[in-house]
């Protein structure tokens, strides 16, 4: 007996308005890319390492005020006097342990692409949200590095480069998928964002080391 011409089996795939809601629930209608799993994950794994190590370096010295940092190389990289700051305890407690906290969920984000998971919209405009937040917060951090504090962490640097990789990284995806609307996703902007986002990673670096270059060109002179 032949099939009704409404059994859902003979039905093709649902391309109307309920489709494109599913889409958009699920962060888009395209696949986030291995690139971007493959970054959130080793962009977690090092902002972690990096955390841990500043992390265990600040109850070292909380335990013995003459103790010297690993990552306290010279006058200007010399993570001991940044960790004597008030910027070093912005919400009460030492920085790092917010990278402890945020950086894990940044691996299991992307551990979880390469298995193959489709994340909601709300979890990418969450993970939107807390990756901006960290990186407006790593602004702040680099301004009073270079022009309060007059030093530099090296480690601190290594989340710097990790932050404004996932930033720009995440935002291309989310205005690509359309999570960020429609609006921003077909404008010129959010193209050249799409286009350019390894671009824009590459120029952020560039412009601190360019900002930290001058800002202590008196030290390193010495050192040639």
């Amino acid at each position: 007996m032949p099939l009704s011409t409404t059994d859902p089996a003979t039905q093709p795939p649902t391309t109307g308005d309920d489709g494109g809601r599913l889409g958009r629930d699920l962060g888009g209608d395209e696949a986030p890319s291995r690139a971007l799993a493959w970054l959130l994950l080793a962009a977690g794994v090092l902002g972690v390492l990096a955390a841990g190590v500043l992390t265990v370096e600040k109850i070292a010295l909380l335990t013995d005020s003459s103790y010297v940092p690993s990552c306290s190389l010279n006058p200007v990289l010399n993570c001991g006097s940044i960790m004597r700051t008030d910027q070093a305890e912005v919400f009460g407690f030492p920085n790092p342990l917010l990278g402890l906290a945020a950086f894990p969920l940044l691996s299991a984000t992307g551990l979880g692409l390469l298995a193959g998971a489709r994340f909601r919209r709300w979890y990418w405009l969450g993970l939107q949200a807390g990756v901006t937040l960290g990186a407006a917060f790593v602004v702040w951090l680099v301004f009073q590095s270079l022009y309060r504090i007059n030093a530099l962490c090296p480690y601190c640097m290594v989340v710097w480069a990790v932050v404004a990789a996932v930033f720009w990284t995440v935002t291309a995806h989310n205005t690509r998928t359309g999570v960020l609307g429609e609006r921003l996703r077909t404008h010129p902007a959010g193209h050249v964002l799409v286009a350019y986002s390894p671009t824009l990673v590459s120029l952020t670096v560039v412009v601190v080391l360019v900002l930290a270059t001058q800002r202590f060109w008196d030290y390193w002179v010495t050192l040639v």
